[in-house]
């Protein structure tokens, strides 16, 4: 029988780091679970990628942003207009420190 990929000491001692606490069911559980992820990853890992350039992103995508265009701002009134409270134009909030 093949040694399994993670254990399930392994499974606990992630969860520990983690801070989160699970029964042995949920330990026996996540380490079949982690364990095929990782086969899987092995899987992967024999594929042959010689030639192949990295991607950032499987498909070739274009940012849809809006040409950046200066414009007018808007008027320092208009900023403060409903600011429950300002003063000389600005802002007004409550002292933090």
């Amino acid at each position: 029988m093949p040694e399994p990929m993670i254990t399930a000491a392994q499974v606990r001692h992630i969860a520990s780091l983690a801070q989160l606490e699970f029964d042995e069911e949920q330990i026996e559980l996540f380490t079949r679970q982690l364990g095929s992820i990782l086969a899987y990853f092995e899987q992967i890992r024999e594929l042959d990628t010689e030639g192949v350039e990295p991607t950032s992103h499987a498909l070739d995508l274009v940012n849809a942003f809006r040409p950046d265009a200066p414009r007018p701002s808007l008027p320092p009134e208009a900023a403060v207009a409903n600011a429950p409270e300002q003063e000389s134009g600005h802002f007004k909030v409550p002292q933090v420190i």
